[in-house]
């Protein structure tokens, strides 16, 4: 058996200058010492607050973006030490699909082009190119005179639908999704993510997904991560972290899901003030200015990320003494 993931992130720091006030530069941390695994087969969820690094992770495990220190490794070789070809390779086996698709699609160009380009790309017979294109196009629910149409003809959902499809004419082994539902109405949401569920059987995908809607995540992920300003703070399996939490932010976020009622306590009680700045990174456990458990050591200890379960770690010093 093959235990090497299909995809691994390994330490990742990443930093951006911002210039500020009076033309000077300041350091964003984006990413600090990030790691996580994607197993073939499997859904992963990333989750977090606007400002986390959410979408900076992932456009680095799409090989969209350099880290400033660490790697990705895909089948346990970096890319870093990829050749060219192999580094083609990748970046047609690993697929992302944006938040905003109608950034992505060519505004001049039908879509039925825009969807077989990667099939054309590929050198696949134009006959077998027509009937892969209708294959996806129909996984995808997208109907057959869509393929003479603009983007600028479609609506938001069915944008995604096209950006989806596209993704698939590459013939993935990893999908990385970005907040794919969090511009749709709440009934396209729900079709998408169908969409994205099927997509994974049919297709025999491994996905990332980012998204700040836990329920979203919930449903079709298999492990989710918690990000904090550009840490992870929590990582478990997707039913087991909502029912046994193991970090007061995790908590939090769980709380403020309306009509859930998975904590007694609001939001407001769980989190105090708001996210602070990612250009000023608190001293120790970078949650503590928020967390009303705080204790000394929070605020001059970096926490650990320590497993409790098979599969569950956290990063808190109370985790034992508030969960168990």
């Amino acid at each position: 058996m093959n235990d090497i993931p299909l995809l691994r992130a390994v330490a990742l720091h990443k930093t951006f200058k911002v210039s500020a006030q009076g033309h000077s530069t300041r350091v964003l941390t984006a990413l600090d010492q990030v790691s996580l695994h994607l197993s073939a087969g499997e859904t992963l969820g990333i989750a977090g607050e606007s400002g986390c690094g959410k979408s900076t992770l992932a456009k680095i495990m799409a090989g969209l973006l350099k880290p400033d220190a660490g790697d990705v490794l895909y089948k346990g070789t970096e890319l870093s030490q990829l050749g060219r070809s192999e580094q083609t390779a990748f970046r047609r086996k690993t697929q992302m699909i944006f938040q905003d698709p109608f950034s992505s699609l060519n505004p001049r160009m039908r879509v039925g082009d825009s969807i077989a380009e990667p099939l054309k790309i590929a050198g696949i017979p134009v006959p077998s190119q027509r009937a892969e294109l209708a294959r996806i196009m129909a996984a995808v629910g997208l109907q057959s005179d869509t393929v003479n149409r603009f983007p600028d003809e479609f609506s938001g959902g069915q944008r995604q639908r096209i950006g989806i499809a596209r993704a698939l004419a590459a013939s993935p082994d990893i999908l990385i999704a970005d907040e794919p539902v969090s511009s749709l109405d709440i009934s396209i949401q729900a079709q998408i993510i169908n969409i994205l569920l099927q997509m994974k059987t049919d297709f025999a995908l491994s996905m990332m997904i980012v998204s700040h809607n836990l329920l979203v995540l919930r449903h079709i992920c298999d492990r989710i991560i918690i990000m904090y300003l550009g840490a992870v703070v929590e990582c478990g399996p997707a039913v087991e972290l909502f029912d046994k939490f193991r970090h007061p932010y995790t908590e939090a976020l769980i709380a403020a899901i309306p009509g859930l009622n998975a904590s007694a306590a609001s939001k407001g009680e769980l989190l105090r003030d708001d996210l602070p700045s990612a250009l000023s990174i608190p001293a120790g456990c970078r949650f503590h200015p928020r967390c009303r458990h705080a204790v000394e050591i929070c605020r001059h200890e970096v926490p650990n990320l320590v497993e409790y379960t098979d599969g569950h770690s956290a990063a808190c010093h109370l985790s034992r003494q508030l969960y168990g």
